[in-house]
């Protein structure tokens, strides 16, 4: 059995950063809350939390859609320390898909209490398991691993600028 990566070059790490005039407790409580996710995912349409004893790292069922595809994902909280880090690792089907994760610093350059977010993707996809969840991912998102590395970079940076939007301005109301 062939447990080498058969793409070792592939990326494997994404990061996008964004600054949020809000202090790390506000943006954490936001981010750590998953059910918000659909807010500002823009694969993300729903999310389910699942029963638990330890809430700091619950799981939780995301559902996603690309175009007409649908699919849903296992979640299990893996880094939960406010207000410095929030990080979930994604399954499908059992086989490790990815983590996802965010990392606040507050920004104290800035005096109004701003948060420096960096959110943060590792592919997991590895071996021969990595190649049957490279095969599930082209069949139900419909993306191949290079596929799926630029659609998490675009999805990544509409993300963060949806949770800008919404915790610096929690109304919904716009400036002119």
């Amino acid at each position: 059995m062939n447990t080498q990566d058969p793409a070792p070059s592939r990326t494997r790490e994404l990061t996008e950063s964004v600054l949020i005039a809000a202090p790390p407790e506000e943006v954490y409580a936001a981010i750590s809350d998953v059910k918000r996710m659909p807010q500002w995912s823009p694969e993300c349409v729903k999310v389910l939390l699942l029963p638990g004893k330890d809430d700091s790292r619950r799981s939780f069922i995301g559902f996603n859609r690309n175009g007409v595809r649908h699919w849903f994902t296992h979640c299990r909280v893996s880094v939960a320390e406010a207000p410095g880090e929030f990080a979930f690792r994604v399954s499908v089907a059992g086989l490790p898909i990815a983590v996802w994760g965010f990392r606040l610093r507050d920004h104290t350059a800035d005096t109004t209490g701003s948060t420096h977010v960096t959110q943060y993707w590792h592919d997991l996809r590895q071996g021969s398991r990595g190649a049957v969840a490279d095969i599930l991912g082209r069949a139900f998102a419909g993306t191949s691993p290079t596929a799926r590395v630029r659609t998490n970079r675009t999805g990544m940076i509409t993300t963060l600028q949806r949770l800008k939007r919404a915790v610096e301005d929690p109304t919904g109301a716009t400036s002119p």
